[in-house]
């Protein structure tokens, strides 16, 4: 155990007209901060996972976490980016921080704002996460490099239009009891699993509900030591985590099979001493619905080709062997770009400290957070643990 979460804080993610990048991340760090019960002069190194891309015309954004308390002036603040990715790129750089010796108390904070970009904008700008040479023309944005993916894997498995609607239909179903998710409705299965007016195909076999939603937002933590967290009021350990970076270029390795996610959920667990089946549930990066079906089989919890039993089966269900997105996941929570990944981690610190109220998992004790950029080219893998 590296480091610890001994505070967070989560706004609500949705289209938020009246903030802006700078209040998120003045909101999401002065609560965070509050809630670890430190004083901000306590902080020693500050990090924010901003993606922006062009969604932001304010692209230096490493310096307004200082304006959440003026005690933050003169720490040294650095913003983290790597594409889909940003968020956990950030928390895993504060647990590096903490690990080090370098840094005592570590602020992460991740910030996005997309919705107030035009439509046409917010796709050219989500594709720069993917590889321009060969993926710069392709039609609907990063939406058309899944749904290539997702054509590649019917042609390969066959058709896995049921277990996608399936996906969706579970994640939308958990996102109705997430306070700080996007959209809190359950669709229904048939509806996600039909094409229609409201849910028409918008890349190869992909339809809207199979695509995550384009979402303002910000989450924050504070991380510290193991020895100092155990005098906090609470307190969530690294119990282990991965860093994997693949390929850019989708024609250089078999993009099928995840293999980075494949490779950062081994080291992960094997550097923890623990096999999959040792996790209480897992936040994954369900960008589209058929990420998360690949992912089942990289982290192993299928065999490759065999996703779709996890879901139809019912494991990844809040009742299932393993729930898999209990916060709805991008798919319902929202996907503001640089807040995923502290998201991922703050809502699992929610699961672990049993707080996380109607979306708690029973008997939580090992949560599993799966956050990639790109298409499966950075890969994050963290495992938490309560420690009080």
């Amino acid at each position: 155990m590296t480091a610890a979460m001994v505070g967070w804080a989560h706004l609500p993610f949705g289209k938020h007209t009246d903030e802006t990048v700078e209040s998120m991340i003045v909101k999401a760090a002065s609560a965070a901060i509050e809630d670890a019960g430190i004083a901000a002069e306590d902080v020693d190194e500050i990090l924010l996972g901003h993606f922006n891309a062009g969604f932001s015309a304010q692209d230096f954004t490493a310096a307004l976490v200082l304006q959440a308390d003026p005690q933050l002036r003169f720490k040294p603040a650095t913003r983290v980016e790597n594409a889909c990715a940003t968020g956990s790129a950030a928390v895993h750089q504060g647990v590096r921080a903490i690990a080090s010796g370098d840094a005592k108390i570590v602020l992460v904070v991740g910030v996005e704002q997309m919705t107030s970009t035009p439509g046409p904008e917010i796709g050219k700008n989500l594709l720069k996460a993917s590889y321009l040479p060969e993926d710069g023309d392709i039609p609907a944005g990063f939406a058309g490099v899944f749904g290539q993916i997702a054509d590649g894997y019917f042609q390969r498995h066959g058709d896995q239009s049921d277990a996608l609607a399936k996906i969706a239909a579970k994640n939308h179903k958990n996102g109705v009891s997430n306070p700080y998710a996007q959209m809190r409705k359950d669709l229904g299965y048939e509806f996600c699993r039909a094409e229609s007016e409201k849910n028409p195909f918008v890349a190869g076999p992909l339809k809207r509900t199979d695509c995550s939603l384009v979402s303002d937002g910000a989450a924050a933590m504070v991380l510290t030591d193991p020895a100092t967290a155990l005098g906090m009021k609470k307190a969530v350990a690294f119990r282990s985590m991965a860093h994997v970076q693949d390929f850019l270029p989708m024609s250089k390795r078999d993009i099928l099979k995840f293999e980075g996610c494949s490779k950062a959920w081994g080291s992960a667990l094997g550097d923890a001493g623990l096999t999959l089946d040792d996790l209480s549930f897992v936040e994954t990066h369900d960008c589209f619905t058929i990420a998360e079906l690949i992912e089942y089989e990289a982290m192993g919890l299928t065999a490759e080709g065999k996703g779709a039993q996890a879901i139809l089966e019912g494991w990844t269900e809040m009742d299932g062997k393993l729930p898999v997105n209990p916060s709805g996941g991008l798919k319902a929570k929202g996907h503001p770009i640089g807040a995923t990944g502290v998201s991922m981690h703050v809502l699992t610190a929610m699961q672990l400290t049993g707080t996380a109220d109607d979306i708690q998992v029973k008997d939580a004790e090992l949560g599993g957070i799966f956050n990639m950029g790109g298409a499966a080219v950075a890969n994050y893998v963290s495992i938490l643990q309560a420690m009080k």
